[in-house]
Order: structure tokens, then C-alpha cells, then sequence
């Protein structure tokens, strides 16, 4: 893993909403990981949590590579389970509101999975603004959006 980013959680309860987590640095089948575990609730308008870095301007990159498993699938802590959507944000210096972002999915299975999103491949949410590279500042893996037990856990984040 990239030892510069250094994630930090974040839920809805900054805004009114319900959803908890907890965020730890852990080894999960054999890699040193970031793993992000909680309860997403859409009670009081709400409905997510991150585990959201600061990064550095990614001009002349082509998109973000990381590793994800569904640590909780992989560990039999939820059993039933095969794999969980969880999603990727982008923020710039151009997005002023809490609710803007740049999104893409990704599904998190039993066995760890090697992601390579282009960041032409990021949907605007809620903003007119093009996705400037220079003015990229923050990254989060985030479960979002309905009710869920959320267990992802990342490894090797970083640009390509």
C-alpha cells in the first residue's frame, strides 16, 4: 500500500444522518490493508461512510489502481454473502459542496481484486464541473446509498 495516503473515516453523522464505522490498518488474507467496517443507515437523510485520503494532483495519469476484498465475505464474518457494490470518489478544489463528487462502482468479493479505474470512466454527481486533474484533492472508498453492512477493505492505492 501506498504508505503517503493516509485514510481517515467519515459518515454520515456530519450531516444528521445514522450510519457508524470503524477504520483500521490490518493484515487480511496476507496483505497489510486498510479495512473499513460499519452500518450504513438511510435514517435522518442519511446514507453512507468513507474512508476518505488526501492525495496529490494526478495530471498525466491515466486513472486510480487498488486492490479490494470484501473482508467480511473473506473471513466468514458475513456468511450469505458473495460480494458487495461499494463506490469510488473523486473530489477537486472545483466541487464546493459535500454532495459533489466524481463516481464509479466496484464490487468487492471473497478473494482480493485488483481494480484499474480510468478516470474518464468517473461520473460527475451533482456538478456541471469537467474532472480537472490538476485540482484532484481527495479520494474515498465509500458504501453508500442503501441499507447495508458494509466490510471492504483496500491495499495498494495509487495512480497509473
Amino acid at each position: 500500500m501506498d504508505p503517503t495516503i493516509q485514510f481517515q473515516l467519515v459518515t454520515d453523522t456530519v450531516m444528521g444522518g445514522r450510519s457508524s464505522g470503524t477504520l483500521t490498518r490490518e493484515t487480511v488474507q496476507g496483505r497489510e490493508a486498510w479495512r473499513m467496517r460499519g452500518t450504513v443507515s438511510l435514517e435522518n437523510n442519511g446514507g453512507f461512510i468513507q474512508m476518505a485520503a488526501d492525495v496529490p494532483e494526478a495530471s498525466g495519469f491515466t486513472g486510480v489502481e487498488f486492490s479490494a476484498i470484501d473482508s467480511g465475505v473473506a473471513l466468514g464474518v458475513r456468511p450469505g454473502h458473495e460480494s458487495e457494490t461499494y463506490n469510488i470518489h473523486l473530489r477537486t478544489s472545483d466541487l464546493t459542496r459535500p454532495w459533489q463528487s466524481y463516481r464509479q462502482s466496484f464490487i468487492a468479493g471473497p478473494e482480493w481484486e485488483t481494480h484499474r479505474i480510468q478516470f474518464a470512466d468517473f461520473a460527475p454527481h451533482r456538478t456541471d464541473a469537467p474532472l480537472d486533474l490538476s485540482k484532484l484533492r481527495r479520494i474515498g472508498i465509500i458504501a453508500i446509498g442503501r441499507e447495508m453492512e458494509a466490510d471492504v477493505s483496500v491495499a495498494h492505492v495509487h495512480f497509473y
